[in-house]
Order: C-alpha cells, then structure tokens, then sequence
C-alpha cells in the first residue's frame, strides 16, 4: 500500500479529477455504441475509481456516482 499526503488544494484537485473521469465511464457505459467487451473493462476500471473517490468525498456525493449491480 502506499500513502499520500495531499493539502486541501491538491484534495480539491484530485476530487474534481475523479469525479471528470467517473463522469466520462458513466457516459461510456450508457453508449450503445460501446462494444461489450470494452464496456467490461470500462467497468473494471470504474469500480477502482470509484473506491479511490469514495476515500475523500462525502457520502452524498459518493451517491451519485454508485452504480447498481445490474448487468446488461
């Protein structure tokens, strides 16, 4: 495991990096466009910046970023 130490300007930034990209793999994974293969990967790689996300924010931002376990 390794630790970082951030100050609360570096926080903000890497909170805004996260949710920019989370909001890019929502978008993705909603395409039909997308193949299903690449949307499983997309999937994986959601779910760990996810995690790194649900470390730092609030519970009610977390929220919006929770996808349920449905598969399509």
């Amino acid at each position: 495991m390794i630790g970082f130490l951030f100050n609360e300007g570096e926080c903000k930034e890497l909170d805004y990096v996260l949710r920019k990209e989370l909001d890019e793999m929502l978008f993705d994974l909603n395409d039909q466009r997308v193949d299903i293969q690449a949307k499983g990967a997309i999937e994986t790689r959601y779910k760990t910046i996810f995690r790194m996300y649900a470390r730092l924010a609030p519970a009610k931002a977390i929220s919006r970023y929770a996808r349920n376990r449905v598969y399509h």
